[in-house]
């Protein structure tokens, strides 16, 4: 696969009639002395002027911001989910210093900022979203980091010029229909005793099975397999991974995900069954998480 020739062909949605003018109103934004704070809130400081409502304009032309939250300069972005208590759930569980890090599905790249914390040697993020990458673009403009953001998939990784230490693919998995080939496109994308940290959606269960949602679940389409965390482990093996360390299993609320002015849209108190909260208005069980770490070698 020519990678390049895959970078110049997403180069141009960036030139998207919906996008266009985000990407104008980046390039006018004004360059400033600033710091950033990398904890729970990612919060931008500076002792310079800023226009707070220009800055509150170019942000709400890219909503929805689904993951963070940012405040920027005391401009609060109270994003769908509070991406800071999955963060804190897996940061005891690893160490990034001077390692080589990807971020599959990497949104707005709120995780990548947390990343910084550590000191990694470099970090990659991959999302074809010409969205996320503007709203990353934007705090970015700010935060001033070498994160590289690449509009690349995960089928693009093993054709990728570098191979990780660490890789995240937090909320992905369930999104495609061929779990066992994606886990495989992780593993090729990793150095040899490289480690994976994948969260997924799950069912409860001790047995290898995987539900198949129909039409929906919880309102999202593109659920294709939603498993119990021995069929995750059974897909993982024949991915070729050696290791397969359950961290812990997490069901999503109100306090993770909710409806915010930031993203006006529907979210998890409409996807759930009003009658039943433990059932989704499909009636299959509700949002629940298992977070994994896989090692390859």
């Amino acid at each position: 696969m020519d990678l390049n020739a895959v970078r110049l062909e997403r180069a141009k949605w960036m030139t998207w009639k919906n996008i266009a003018p985000l990407r104008e109103a980046l390039e006018h934004l004004s360059s400033i002395e600033t710091t950033a704070e990398l904890g729970n809130t990612v919060k931008l400081h500076t002792t310079e002027k800023v226009d707070i409502d220009e800055l509150e304009h170019i942000a709400r032309l890219m909503m929805p911001w689904r993951k963070g939250p940012f405040d920027l300069f005391g401009l609060i972005i109270d994003t769908e989910w509070r991406s800071d208590i999955k963060y804190n759930f897996l940061r005891p569980h690893f160490n990034l210093h001077n390692k080589k890090v990807a971020d599959i599905g990497c949104n707005n790249g709120y995780y990548m900022f947390r990343f910084l914390e550590d000191n990694p040697e470099k970090v990659v993020g991959f999302d074809p979203s010409a969205l996320f990458k503007s709203q990353f673009d934007l705090i970015n403009h700010y935060v001033k980091s070498d994160i590289v953001y690449e509009l690349l998939g995960v089928e693009h990784l093993p054709f990728y010029e570098e191979k990780f230490d660490v890789i995240f693919c937090l909320g992905v998995l369930y999104h495609r229909s061929d779990p066992v080939a994606m886990l495989k496109a992780l593993a090729k994308g990793l150095e040899d005793g490289g480690e994976i940290y994948l969260d997924t959606f799950i069912i409860d269960g001790d047995e290898p099975y995987a539900l198949c949602p129909g039409e929906s679940y919880s309102k999202i389409t593109n659920v294709y397999f939603v498993p119990t965390l021995k069929a995750l482990e059974n897909w993982c093996n024949r991915a070729g991974f050696s290791s397969f360390e359950v961290l812990g299993s997490v069901l999503t609320t109100s306090d993770e995900q909710r409806k915010t002015d930031w993203i006006e849209s529907q979210s998890l108190e409409d996807f759930l069954d009003p009658a039943d909260s433990s059932k989704t208005c499909e009636g299959y069980p509700a949002p629940k998480r298992g977070y994994v770490r896989i090692k390859k070698g």
